[in-house]
């Protein structure tokens, strides 16, 4: 059962956009799919109150005050929405739990700078997870990008792409659904660029 767990101790940086439409994606697979939150602010939970029940289910496993459960049975696969600022025996635990971290960063200075730690804790990890950055709201013809992208490289990890600032994710949050839930020729341009993320995913 692959655990795919979004992470950076940064606020703002898009975890909860890309946790649940790794979640969606899953749904739409057929899989038997959770999302967790371990998050304080239930920013999954109370997005998947919104979910119509005619779309694909994703079921929901609330993760208390860090503390970490086993999925229930038949669950094929777990995404998990962290919370800013995690770190110590939390961190640790989901990291312990994780078969693949996806970091979740802007190309900004003060983003990368303020996530400077958490790369340093990844580095020096005891659980064999893979772990790949996600450049988030960035367009991978500017500078920005070339200066995320110099960053990560130092760090000996994939950038597994980069997703543009636009507004389809914002208003299909807005109704529990995912790029994965509308017409395809909708999100066309979007749909491209997770193809490098699910390629990851599943390998």
């Amino acid at each position: 059962m692959p655990v795919i767990a979004v992470m950076n101790p940064k606020g703002g940086v898009g975890k909860s956009t890309l946790s649940s439409n790794l979640a969606g994606y899953f749904a739409a697979q057929g899989h038997p799919v959770m999302l967790g939150d371990a998050d304080m602010q239930q920013s999954a939970c109370a997005w998947l109150s919104l979910r119509p029940a005619h779309l694909p289910a994703i079921a929901s496993w609330e993760i208390k005050d860090g503390h970490v459960a086993k999925p229930p049975k038949g669950t094929t696969h777990v995404v998990i929405d962290t919370p800013a600022g995690l770190k110590g025996q939390k961190l640790d635990a989901l990291l312990n739990l994780a078969d693949k971290v996806i970091v979740p960063l802007q190309a900004s200075m003060f983003d990368i700078l303020a996530s400077e730690d958490f790369f340093r804790k990844l580095a020096k990890r005891d659980h064999p997870c893979d772990v790949a950055v996600l450049g988030m709201r960035v367009n991978p013809r500017t500078k920005a990008s070339d200066q995320l992208a110099h960053y990560v490289a130092q760090l000996g990890l994939p950038v597994l792409g980069y997703l543009r600032d636009t507004q389809n994710y914002v208003q299909l949050a807005a109704h529990g659904a995912t790029l994965w839930d509308v017409a395809p020729s909708k999100v066309e341009k979007d749909l491209e660029q997770w193809q490098a993320i699910i390629r990851w995913i599943e390998s």
